[in-house]
């Protein structure tokens, strides 16, 4: 099948925010070298403040990576050898990885077919006494069913960590993601709605207990200089990067409007493809993703990777599937089936509705 020219169109383009921001962003920048501290220090501490306001939290500590947030979090809450994690098999590996990488196990629930996130009906299930935690993952920025997960932890009385690393602005009833479980995980990399130009990750709780053991772990496990009382871990935030982040911060409500506004109009160009699957997008969705459900996903990826279309598919094997993960016991037939059908569009805040027209006409050709 040939091909409609077209222009390249990456899955996300970073250019037109950068370029907005390049005079408060190099003023950042020369502040940071002008002061001499590169890592932590009144940078981390200010962005700290700001993000803990924005998210309606008491506590927010910068930390490397939002892998390290989550390991950091498991550490915070005690959890670790023989204990057992409740989480979703769709999402990046990390979410896994970290519960594995402190010993405890990852425990793999099926998600809910319209929103890919961790089905709250089969939770209590899998609830055992060895069950420790819960991990729900906001996945594309798409809020899980916070209020049904806290009720069910609350129930077994079990805490909650949110894997908000998609889902930075994301709102559930009007609360944040990241301040409604017992501790939030962010990433920073810079593909994510409030990127970072490098790593860098935040936790986020209202324990002063956790706040303070997550400080003593991203630095060594010392409360101060050469006094280690725990094993940690080298995972503090440059204040690099907290000081672009504080430029960033100020504009994530309009860009996370701008991204739900993009996802509206793909869904009305879409409404009349067959055999296309549209997202939901209620409100409070940060549009991290743009994410369909396609017959033929791979020859369509294919195709549009052809006709120069950014096109990403996000994830193609279920944590659970991994060969890391593939030995245990897990039934997740809903993640396995759709891990084979979803694609991934261009999105980015200034998307314009021309380029959107581009990969919606290159994606009907491909179907054709």
């Amino acid at each position: 099948m040939s091909q409609p020219k077209t222009q390249a169109i990456p899955a996300l383009d970073l250019n037109p925010q950068l370029k907005a921001l390049r005079p408060e962003i190099d003023a950042a920048i020369a502040r940071v070298l002008d002061s001499g501290i590169f890592v932590l220090g009144p940078e981390v501490e200010a962005f700290e403040r700001e993000a803990a306001d924005y998210l309606g939290v008491k506590h927010a500590v910068g930390l490397n990576s939002g892998t390290d947030a989550l390991v950091i979090a498991l550490r915070a809450l005690d959890i670790g050898p023989g204990d057992e994690v409740i989480t979703t098999p769709f999402s990046f590996f990390a979410t896994a990885e970290s519960i594995s990488m402190v010993g405890a196990k990852p425990v793999f629930v099926d998600i809910d077919e319209h929103t890919f996130n961790l089905n709250p009906d089969l939770i209590e299930a899998a609830i055992n006494e060895r069950t420790k935690a819960i991990i729900p993952v906001h996945l594309f920025g798409l809020p899980a069913d916070m209020l049904r997960i806290v009720d069910i932890a609350k129930k077994h009385k079990l805490k909650v960590i949110e894997d908000a690393a998609q889902s930075f602005g994301a709102t559930v009833d009007g609360k944040q993601t990241g301040s409604i479980g017992d501790v939030g995980t962010f990433s920073f990399y810079p593909t994510k709605n409030l990127g970072a130009l490098g790593d860098g990750g935040l936790l986020t709780t209202n324990s002063d207990e956790v706040a303070e053991l997550a400080k003593m772990l991203r630095n060594h496990g010392q409360k101060r200089r050469y006094y280690n009382a725990m094993l940690g871990y080298n995972s503090r935030l440059d204040a690099m990067q907290a000081a672009i982040l504080r430029v960033k911060l100020p504009y994530i409500d309009t860009w996370n409007q701008q991204r739900l506004e993009a996802a509206e109009r793909y869904n009305e160009m879409l409404s009349a493809v067959k055999g296309v699957i549209t997202p939901s997008l209620p409100k409070g969705h940060s549009v991290h993703q743009y994410t369909l459900r396609v017959p033929n996903r791979d020859e369509l990826h294919r195709s549009l990777q052809e006709a120069g279309i950014g096109a990403m598919i996000y994830y193609p094997v279920p944590q659970d599937k991994s060969p890391v993960y593939c030995k245990q016991d897990s039934v997740t037939p809903l993640s396995g089936q759709l891990s084979q059908q979803v694609i991934s569009l261009p999105i980015w805040s200034e998307i314009a509705e021309a380029v959107q027209l581009h990969v919606v006409e290159a994606l009907i050709h491909s179907l054709e």
